[in-house]
């Protein structure tokens, strides 16, 4: 069976830098941040009071507000990337009645956390005033799968349909299963990204707990900084972004913009330790391998890397060493950067929105920076566009995650030719 191509056709994102795919570009390549202090909540009791808000979010533009109040913010997220997405894709929002076969089209969108402030919300309820008084939307609100499910709903999708959860690597997961899907024809389209509303109470005293977030209150613009020696930590953000994945030929056929082609796609695990990164970065070098694989190309064909880069101690060295073992002497003529210092880090949507930015590198030429570098690491001494964007040609892209419980997933993607 001959293995066929996959393009995307459109993409959708809002993130801390701005709705929109295009307000989020300019705002990254500009050099800006989008982290500030946190207003969801009172974080007066909290070691972190910063994090990556959206700006002027309304789900009211997207849903009516019966609607709304039954969804998690996350889910709302993830189906207002979606619409941007399908827009973009030439999509009509009732795919049926445009004469597509929506049993070939499915949707994996997905969240490493999902409803957890729904969750939060109704044991406070559970406790506070019993069992009698837990809604009926609880669980569809608070349940991962249901990103993917309102967007089949919303469009009538019939294919394939559901969640991955592998933490922050869910995104950059969800495009590359939704990319075999395709390949291996089960789906003609597919919209895949993730989605994240981790700005809230439980979330974060979690990971303070686990001593992984900034502690940098009193400068939000400069608390994330991957790959800086000085380093303390990630900021937690929210986000989502959603791509549209279609076969080649089907996307020729009604006459659809391709932007760029997905080649291949890797997801290993470390079998190392529930949150830390294997440091002999074998589990994440074996993912570049598998996708490359894929690809047929090798390390010496890649232009671009849009790491993950989390501005933790850990990852950024022991990802550091995964790049430098698969790429060799390759490595000195890749560009790399992390984005997480302008977004902070979306969680289970980071793998999309920043495979979007793969994506916008390789239409634009332009590299986008790792902002907030000042002092270098010895043992992160890669070229990672420190500060300020910068013009080259990218004609192949790897975005690469990693996701506590030692998951690992990359995905590849090349200028359309």
């Amino acid at each position: 069976m001959l293995e066929r191509r996959v393009v995307v056709t459109g993409y959708g994102a809002l993130c801390c830098l701005g709705i929109g795919v295009d307000t989020i570009w300019e705002n990254l390549i500009a050099g800006k941040c989008g982290i500030g202090q946190i207003t969801q909540f009172d974080t007066a009791e909290f070691k972190t009071h910063i994090g990556g808000e959206i700006p002027g979010f309304d789900p009211l533009k997207y849903f009516p507000e019966k609607e709304a109040r039954h969804l998690d913010r996350f889910v709302q997220l993830a189906v207002a990337a979606a619409d941007e997405a399908m827009a973009m894709a030439g999509l009509s929002p009732d795919p049926a009645a445009a004469g597509l076969n929506v049993k070939r089209i499915g949707s994996i969108v997905s969240s490493g956390i999902g409803g957890l402030s729904e969750m939060m919300e109704a044991s406070k309820t559970l406790v506070r005033r019993g069992p009698g008084r837990i809604a009926p939307f609880v669980i569809p609100k608070m349940i991962i799968d249901m990103a993917s499910g309102h967007i089949s709903i919303r469009y009538g999708l019939k294919g394939p349909n559901f969640g991955v959860v592998s933490a922050c690597a869910s995104g950059c997961h969800s495009i590359g299963e939704a990319f075999h899907i395709i390949r291996r024809q089960d789906a003609d389209i597919m919209l895949a990204g993730g989605a994240e509303a981790s700005i809230q109470e439980l979330c974060v005293s979690g990971f303070n707990a686990l001593k992984a977030l900034s502690t940098r209150n009193d400068d939000p613009q400069h608390a994330s900084r991957p790959f800086d020696l000085n380093r303390d930590g990630f900021v937690p953000s929210e986000g989502a972004g959603v791509v549209v994945l279609e076969e080649l030929e089907h996307a020729r056929r009604r006459g659809a913009h391709i932007l760029c082609e997905v080649i291949g796609y890797g997801a290993t695990g470390d079998g190392y330790h529930i949150t830390s990164p294997d440091p002999e970065g074998e589990g994440d070098a074996e993912a570049f391998r598998i996708a490359m694989g894929h690809a047929g190309i090798g390390p010496e064909d890649i232009d671009y890397i849009n790491a993950h880069g989390t501005s933790t101690a850990l990852n950024d060295k022991y990802e550091t060493i995964a790049i430098k073992k698969v790429f060799g002497d390759a490595v000195k003529r890749v560009s790399i950067s992390s984005t997480k210092g302008a977004t902070g880090h979306a969680l289970g949507a980071a793998g999309a929105l920043e495979s979007i930015f793969c994506m916008k590198a390789i239409e634009t030429g332009i590299i986008p920076p790792t902002i907030n570098y000042e002092t270098p690491d010895p043992e992160c001494d890669l070229d990672i566009t420190p500060n300020t964007a910068r013009r080259r040609e990218v004609r192949i892209a790897a975005n690469n995650n990693l996701g506590f419980g030692g998951h690992n997933a990359v995905v590849l993607y090349r200028k359309f030719e």
